[in-house]
């Protein structure tokens, strides 16, 4: 975890940013609901447009948010 920890949540043992995982879940929730709501209502059809919003909210969060996470290599002895 960062030295400051102010403003860092710990969600499923990974270190986020409070900031970064709301606007995540800004972007994508929109795109998930979106592809789902406006998809024709036959039953294949909103599945895989929602899945395919979430598919690309995620390749957005992915190249704007990067890790918060720090390794450390220590000597082993």
């Amino acid at each position: 975890m960062p030295k400051n920890t102010k403003g860092y949540l710990n969600v499923w043992d990974d270190t986020v940013s409070g900031r970064d995982l709301l606007l995540a879940l800004i972007i994508s929730t929109p795109l998930t609901l979106g592809g789902y709501l406006l998809a024709p209502g036959t039953p294949p059809l909103p599945l895989i447009l929602g899945l395919s919003g979430a598919i690309v909210g995620f390749f957005i969060n992915a190249v704007l948010f990067k890790p918060k996470r720090l390794l450390d290599f220590g000597k082993e002895q």
